[in-house]
């Protein structure tokens, strides 16, 4: 098995070099990694950082950036039949996470796999999880993850991550498979990274959720959130374990908002355009 990581950056040479610096660390493997890192169109030291870590670079403009996009252009450069997804401040863990994922991808019967915590509800993920055409069907919105994900390369070649949706081109991506019955999503709690938006500020919490939920309302065809937003926003802690501090935190209201915006967002496109 060869295996190519394609890191996606902007302006984050110094996440990036750490980054880079956990993968050069990876051990387990038959074979050092091909490392490829798309920029986009990085004002810092990234393409620098990236190139001292021996990774080709691949430059995307901002004007034509999607996440779908720039995980086109770097596979469309990787020679690895694994390919390996992450975000330029996503942190392994340990010196055998590459190892780990890319053993996942042995089974035949894999298409993507990437760390998971939680089921929906929250509660807990405590061993691995097939997201299979079951789940898919009755929690669209859960999946895989391009944050610290692997996927086949040959199953890539024939379907890319669609490059029009401005988030979820991941979630899309598995449950697309696992409804064709070709392959299914690994989502294993030990596969886990460390990728923190806790201290995001408020317009970028807002800006997230309404890019996420507008690109899965696009693959739902235009599917919002079943639960009323004063409803959720009373009833659901979203992970806060005082249900009180959930209610006034403004990060978890600016991401109801951002959810509920971007699924109107992407109903009145699609509207448009019949």
């Amino acid at each position: 098995m060869s295996i190519s990581v394609i890191v996606r950056v902007r302006d984050e040479a110094e996440a990036l070099d750490r980054c880079l610096t956990l993968i050069d660390y990876q051990q387990g493997l038959g074979a050092a990694p091909e490392l490829i890192v798309v920029d986009n169109d990085s004002q810092d030291t990234s393409a620098a950082v990236a190139r001292r870590h021996g990774a080709q670079v691949v430059r995307i403009s901002r004007p034509r950036f999607t996440f779908g996009r720039a995980l086109n252009l770097g596979a469309s450069v990787a020679h690895g039949s694994v390919l390996v997804a992450l975000s330029a401040h996503a942190y392994v863990h340990d010196t055998g996470w590459l190892a780990r994922i890319a053993a996942w991808l042995d089974d035949p019967r894999i298409a993507c796999a990437s760390g998971e915590r939680y089921w929906p509800d929250a509660s807990p993920l405590l061993a691995p999880v097939s997201y299979d055409a079951f789940l898919a069907r009755g929690y669209p919105r859960w999946g895989y993850s391009n944050v610290a994900g692997a996927f086949r390369a040959a199953l890539w070649r024939e379907r890319h991550f669609r490059e029009d949706l401005p988030g979820a081109e991941d979630k899309e991506w598995g449950r697309y498979w696992a409804l064709a019955d070709r392959g299914v999503t690994l989502l294993d709690p030990g596969l886990v990274v460390d990728h923190d938006h806790s201290r995001d500020r408020v317009a970028e919490v807002f800006t997230r959720a309404h890019r996420e939920a507008a690109g899965m309302a696009m693959y739902l065809n235009g599917a919002a959130p079943r639960t009323p937003l004063l409803r959720e926003w009373f009833d659901d802690p979203r992970l806060y374990a005082n249900p009180w501090r959930a209610r006034f935190s403004p990060r978890r209201t600016a991401w109801l908002l951002g959810e509920r915006l971007g699924a109107a967002t992407a109903q009145l496109s699609s509207r448009a355009g019949r």
